[in-house]
């Protein structure tokens, strides 16, 4: 689960583009302090980002258990399905069949619920805690000064900074204001 919000918006316009503007704004007024940030690394590192994930692994687990237990049934009735085949008339075995094909679209209608039910809950997730991240950040940016703070990105996500100083990244620190925020 990996965000992508800011992404979406700062692929709307380049960087470069961005930077000019704000550099040749704020020239006059005071010099330009810019950051970066990886709002996933608040996610995982922060104690409530923590505690948030670790409920929805939780309910990952309950379904997946669910699941299995579905599955489960579903290899026992065919099992019993098989040895009796040989006893049962044409008739019961076609209607014993059309309830173990009922049984797995069922299964399959759950599971796919389940899944879609997951992704509603991550994008949830995912939208309050970049609210509130967002507030950790500019709450840090105002008490450093930062004119700029970008999304540092990751491998697995498209990255917007290809390079920054480790001095401009305010991780940690949004991190700690993260927690002292959200307890």
């Amino acid at each position: 689960m990996r965000i992508s919000v800011l992404r979406l918006l700062f692929s709307a316009m380049p960087l470069t583009l961005i930077l000019s503007l704000l550099a040749t704004s704020s020239q006059a007024a005071e010099p330009f302090k810019m950051g970066v940030v990886d709002p996933q690394s608040v996610l995982e590192k922060s104690k409530a980002g923590k505690k948030a994930l670790e409920g929805l692994k939780e309910y990952v687990s309950t379904r997946q258990k669910l699941l299995a237990r579905d599955e489960e049934d579903l290899r026992n009735y065919e099992k019993q399905l098989k040895e009796q085949a040989p006893k049962l008339s044409e008739t019961e075995k076609k209607d014993k069949e059309t309830q173990f094909r009922a049984r797995i679209q069922d299964y399959q209608k759950r599971a796919q619920e389940f899944n879609q039910e997951l992704q509603r809950k991550q994008k949830e997730l995912v939208d309050e805690y970049m609210k509130k991240i967002s507030v950790a950040t500019q709450t840090m940016a105002e008490k450093g000064g930062f004119s700029l703070i970008v999304d540092k990105g990751s491998e697995q996500t498209v990255k917007i900074v290809i390079y920054n100083k480790d001095t401009i990244d305010l991780t940690e620190q949004v991190i700690k204001e993260f927690d002292r925020t959200n307890k």
